[in-house]
């Protein structure tokens, strides 16, 4: 099916959904602080949900999504974007959620179904030029900024970091964690020494960092990404391998964004997303609200320039993170919407 084939049929399923409904529902959402894809993500669903007359998204920002998530599983929250290594962790009752146990853990992970699947980025090294921080291994006895307490984003940074540079948090380096809401300050007043996260490209944080001067942004280093040992971490549940060219960054050169990479192109553990809702959530609801999305794909990769790197609609299992050790599958609404839509779901990603 061609991509318009796709689009037509897609906006006649949104339409046909919308004119359906009986009344617009009333849904809670969760999501990340500005700046990212799930932060975009999530807003576009209530925007444009409420414009067909689907749902009414209440939506709360700057959340740890380490808590949304929990909050999906228990039925307090209606949607939330997750990092896909959070349903993971949480049906072994690891990491974030030793609390819950594995067997609470991995009864809670069973109430998780995702919409449609994406990805936050790339994680990455940013400093200002005049910290003189060019390589993964300066990092050492730096304050560096590496996400919020609890959440994936500081589990996938202090990985990046350690498989890189070998360093540790606590030991060779003082990590320090704040809400993803307190970063836009952190990035400019001098604080932290460096910062490693996600990043997209362009990325939103380093052009607000540019208020504080010229960034320099380093790139996985070709020969650890290649190793059998950082290879590894893709067999991970969640992570996926990005690689972005210097050309197709954003940036351009002279601008106030250097990258650091031998041959011009930027590496990095990817962490792949989903939107996700309950089980339970009902099947024509959860196909109405895939079915907008897919209608309005091309308006989301507009929303803005970084949104067209991110994989949206991305099925392969090694590009979305899907299948595998992952054990959330797509809800059966949306396996329908994105069926229907002309898309493929894999088999090992259905319900």
């Amino acid at each position: 099916m061609t991509k318009l084939t796709k689009s037509v049929a897609a906006f006649a399923v949104a339409t046909l959904a919308a004119g359906s409904a009986a009344a617009q529902e009333n849904l809670s959402a969760e999501t990340s602080g500005p700046g990212n894809s799930p932060h975009v993500s999530i807003l576009h669903m209530a925007d444009i949900a409420s414009e067909a007359g689907v749902a009414s998204l209440q939506v709360q920002e700057g959340q740890t999504l380490t808590n949304s998530v929990l909050n999906v599983a228990e039925g307090r929250t209606d949607i939330s974007a997750m990092p896909l290594i959070l349903g993971f962790l949480l049906s072994k009752g690891r990491g974030p959620y030793s609390k819950q146990g594995e067997e609470k853990g991995a009864e809670l992970a069973e109430n998780l179904r995702a919409l449609y699947p994406y990805n936050a980025g790339a994680f990455g090294l940013i400093a200002l030029e005049s910290e003189g921080i060019d390589s993964w291994d300066k990092l050492a006895g730096k304050n560096v900024w590496n996400g919020p307490p609890r959440g994936a984003a500081l589990v996938n940074a202090r990985q990046a970091i350690q498989l890189t540079a070998g360093l540790k948090d606590g030991e060779d380096y003082t990590g320090h964690q704040s809400n993803w809401g307190q970063l836009p300050t952190l990035l400019v007043d001098g604080s932290m020494d460096a910062f490693v996260f996600p990043l997209t490209f362009p990325s939103a944080r380093a052009t607000t960092m540019q208020a504080a001067g010229s960034v320099v942004m380093v790139s996985t280093p070709k020969e650890t990404f290649e190793s059998d040992a950082y290879q590894k971490i893709f067999n991970a549940p969640g992570n996926v391998p990005i690689l972005v060219k210097w050309e197709d960054m954003g940036y351009g050169d002279g601008n106030g964004v250097r990258l650091i990479s031998e041959d011009g192109t930027f590496r990095g553990m990817g962490t792949a997303f989903a939107d996700i809702v309950h089980k339970d959530m009902d099947v024509e609801l959860v196909k109405s609200l895939t079915a907008t999305y897919i209608a309005q794909l091309d308006r989301l990769r507009g929303k803005t320039a970084y949104m067209r790197n991110v994989g949206l609609a991305e099925f392969d299992p090694k590009a979305s993170g899907f299948c595998g050790l992952n054990p959330l599958k797509f809800h059966p609404g949306a396996v329908a919407a994105w069926e229907e839509a002309g898309y493929t779901v894999p088999d090992c990603a259905k319900d």
